[in-house]
């Protein structure tokens, strides 16, 4: 099969959906994408904010479960999860306490390698956050994100 024609055959539009689902890559990749193949900036980023949400929803709604799922079929689950649960909370509980939800939506905010909205809605899961209220703050982190990436994309800010 010939790869690089199948993936030509697609439009860019959904290649941009596609590639903001990605987990490391998000919206910091399909926006350049998007750009580059023609798309204007606001179509560009409406479509990478929608494409990097999708996944997120996701995460938040079956995380929980899925892992209370394991935590009961098996021992060394339990184990794992606690062990990670305990060590990330000892770890970061100061930085969640002193700066609440603001650090949530930075860390998604901030385009980095292993930040965005994958890392946020482990982050929110971790430490207990509601659905509704980490959704709302991750939202808000890929907004801002998407904004930066469009600047930076366009070369009105210049990132080092």
């Amino acid at each position: 099969m010939d790869y690089i024609s199948w993936f030509k055959s697609i439009p860019p539009e959904l290649t941009t959906v596609i590639i903001a689902n990605l987990p490391f890559v998000e919206l910091r990749g399909a926006i350049p994408f998007a750009l580059f193949y023609g798309l204007s900036p606001v179509f560009a980023y409406f479509l990478s904010v929608i494409g990097n949400l999708v996944p997120i929803i996701f995460i938040l709604v079956l995380l929980k479960p899925f892992s209370r799922f394991l935590m009961k079929r098996s021992l060394l689950f339990n184990r794992f999860f606690s062990w990670l649960f305990v060590r990330i909370r000892a770890k970061h509980n100061e930085k969640i306490k002193r700066w609440g939800p603001l650090a949530l939506i930075l860390l998604v905010a901030v385009p980095l390698p292993m930040t965005g909205g994958w890392t946020g809605a482990l982050v929110a899961f971790l430490f207990g956050f509601s659905f509704k209220r980490a959704l709302g703050l991750i939202t808000f982190g890929v907004l801002i994100a998407g904004f930066v990436v469009i600047l930076a994309s366009l070369g009105i800010l210049k990132i080092i």
